[in-house]
């Protein structure tokens, strides 16, 4: 039987910490808001175990844009966003266009991105990939 969303963002929540984040964001990692600077890692691991597309969109806060934001779009046209509870109340989620997946694994942040998708594999119990 597939793992559901619900099951899965367990599985998440277990394995996101400082060394999973955004490294210039680590030090501002809490459990009270372990979702925060997660999303890119964390599209990138859904995408491998769900399939589908990357969207990504900004973020703004009072019209200006502070930053990005990643989540999938299932092969169904579901969209998942693992980390759309990260968000502080000013800060606002604009737009959402699906892009390409970076051949191979990210450039930028590929250890935390490494080392989440085999915490979430092992907990799954699969084999992460070396």
């Amino acid at each position: 039987m597939p793992i559901t969303v619900d099951e899965l963002r367990d599985h998440f929540l277990a394995a996101w910490g400082p060394d999973t984040c955004y490294p210039h964001m680590s030090l501002e990692w809490s459990r009270e808001n372990p979702s925060r600077d997660q999303c890119g890692m964390t599209a990138l691991v859904v995408q491998d175990i769900l399939g589908g597309d990357l969207v990504l969109a900004e973020v703004h806060v009072d019209g200006a844009q502070i930053g990005h934001h990643y989540w999938n779009r299932l092969p169904d046209g579901t969209d998942v966003d693992l980390t759309a509870d990260q968000f502080r109340p000013e800060e606002t989620v604009v737009g959402g266009t699906v892009v390409a997946r970076p051949p191979d694994a990210p450039r930028y942040h590929r250890e935390q991105y490494e080392l989440l998708r085999d915490r979430v594999l092992e907990a799954l119990g699969a084999a992460p990939r070396r």
